[in-house]
């Protein structure tokens, strides 16, 4: 059975050794960037950020499963594959160690956002002491648009910091809320009011129709003037455009980014001369992640091998 990994030989921590020492009964190949030309003679991809859309199905001459490294399943079309008889499964965050993960970078984020952490650099060269002056997570109010695996595990970080919380999910649910120590949880139709209260906002939402450039001119200019953002979901959540404008107008006192509007973002592009934050798209890429990801991958190549079950299929 021969396995496709779209991706460099030595992505996501060199996991492609680990699965052929797992698997030695597997043909494993990768692509060696970012792309996919054809999936003829594979009966399994690994699609990692390619997209997979109905004309890259069409070559397909044996594909039996896409299996995703993570959650992630954006790129891919599943209603074009499961016509075409192919199983689509990903690796939930919650079940991975993914979601803590992402959740702990998230922190990282929104304290070294307080802390100003891109003047740092300057006041070690100057020789400077006691600057900058920071602010702290205590007393603030956090908003999480979005409350699955990630924005559960990132309300379990918090806990410890004497935070105000408040969250959106796709419907007002004050189980939820009581549930897990939030003020309130509303809908989609109360994110203005979200942004109206948020001192710092998370996003932890996938790009989907719904979702996709939610947070435009109009999220932006609801926010509080001088509160911040941070975005560990997906970076199609975000207007580019509207983010800069937000940054320059004084709308943002800063942003974190893990996830952009293109991967890998453009190194000069002026959006990153504000107050920013950017990690190259790591929120997931721990030991921890990567073995919880890695067990769930080979346990369905296992599975499609002896005809069983495939894990956390996937439906349009």
């Amino acid at each position: 059975m021969k396995v496709l990994f779209a991706a460099p030989e030595q992505a996501w921590g060199g996991i492609l050794n680990k699965f052929r020492a797992a698997h030695p009964d597997l043909h494993f190949t990768a692509t060696g960037d970012y792309y996919i030309d054809s999936l003829a003679g594979y009966e399994v991809l690994i699609p990692t950020m390619c997209r997979v859309d109905a004309a890259l199905l069409a070559s397909a001459d044996r594909l039996q499963l896409i299996q995703q490294m993570g959650t992630g399943l954006e790129g891919v079309d599943i209603a074009a594959a499961r016509a075409r008889g192919i199983m689509v499964a990903n690796v939930p965050s919650g079940a991975s160690g993914n979601a803590d993960s992402v959740a702990e970078l998230g922190i990282y984020l929104l304290l070294g956002l307080l802390r100003k952490a891109w003047e740092i650099p300057a006041v070690l060269q100057a020789g400077r002491l006691g600057r900058p002056m920071g602010g702290t997570l205590q007393g603030k109010n956090i908003g999480l648009v979005g409350l699955g695996d990630l924005g559960q595990a990132l309300l379990r970080k918090l806990a410890g910091f004497d935070v105000r919380t408040i969250g959106i999910k796709s419907r007002p649910d004050p189980e939820f809320a009581a549930r897990y120590g939030l003020d309130w949880v509303g809908g989609l139709a109360d994110l203005p009011q979200l942004l109206a209260e948020a001192d710092m906002v998370v996003l932890c939402l996938p790009d989907t129709p719904v979702t996709h450039g939610l947070f435009n001119r109009a999220a932006f200019a609801a926010m509080r003037p001088g509160s911040m953002l941070v975005n560990l979901g997906r970076g199609g959540v975000v207007e580019r455009e509207a983010l800069l404008e937000a940054l320059q107008n004084g709308t943002l006192g800063g942003a974190g980014l893990d996830v952009f509007w293109q991967e890998p973002p453009d190194p000069n592009d002026p959006i990153f001369d504000y107050p920013v934050i950017a990690t190259p798209h790591i929120g997931g890429i721990t030991d921890t992640s990567l073995s919880g990801i890695f067990q769930g991958v080979s346990a369905n190549l296992k599975r499609l091998q002896i005809g069983e079950p495939i894990l956390y299929q996937r439906q349009p």
